[in-house]
């Protein structure tokens, strides 16, 4: 089945967690919104209705099982199809927890983009489930509009994902707390429509 020309895949992060606010990596560990988070997830409900533009029910929306995940989308007014580990964070293995300069104590300029990350999973392994969740975002597409809830850096490689890149090229696109992406296409191309709505733009 071919994509609808107006149909859209909406991308949207959780809201702030204690640990997205101090940057530890956060995959596994089942951590719940702050009070600000909470409120980021209900606005994002009035940020994702505007840029629908209209009231029907999106054909699909998609959530991982991580409560920051399905909270904010209970919060953005959204009724979940299905939870799924195929929209986990990027597992972090030992780094779970850790931020970025911690990390960089033991190994020196290491970002989750280009180095390995200990009992984790590699690049690949999370561009593959991130084309699973593609494949089956396509065949609804042909029907309307899909609505993806999840975590940021396997947002940024589900978008490099769309746009046929590998998954290091999710280093160029920012993800933030709440925020809205568009992905779409044109003329049968996928394209950006948006990138990294705040909760605030409503």
């Amino acid at each position: 089945m071919s994509a609808n020309a107006t149909s859209a895949v909406y991308l949207i992060r959780h809201g702030q967690t204690e640990w997205s606010e101090s940057g530890q990596h956060t995959s596994r560990t089942d951590i719940a919104l702050t009070e600000r988070g909470e409120q980021q997830a209900r606005r994002c409900g009035a940020v994702l209705a505007r840029l629908r533009g209209t009231d029907t029910a999106p054909t699909l929306v998609l959530a991982s099982p991580r409560q920051r995940a399905t909270r904010t989308a209970e919060l953005a007014g959204l009724t979940v199809d299905e939870t799924t580990e195929e929209l986990a964070e990027w597992d972090y293995g030992d780094y779970e927890g850790r931020t970025t300069p911690q990390i960089r104590e033991d190994v020196p300029g290491w970002t989750v983009w280009t180095h390995p990350t200990p009992n984790g999973e590699t690049a690949d392994q999370v561009a593959a489930r991130a084309d699973r969740v593609l494949d089956r975002v396509r065949v609804a597409l042909a029907c309307g509009d899909v609505v993806l809830i999840g975590h940021g850096h396997f947002s940024r490689v589900l978008t490099a994902r769309w746009l046929g890149l590998p998954a290091n090229a999710g280093l160029h696109f920012g993800v933030d707390p709440a925020c809205v992406s568009v992905l779409g296409h044109e003329r049968g191309d996928p394209q950006i429509r948006r990138l990294n709505v705040p909760p605030w733009e409503d």
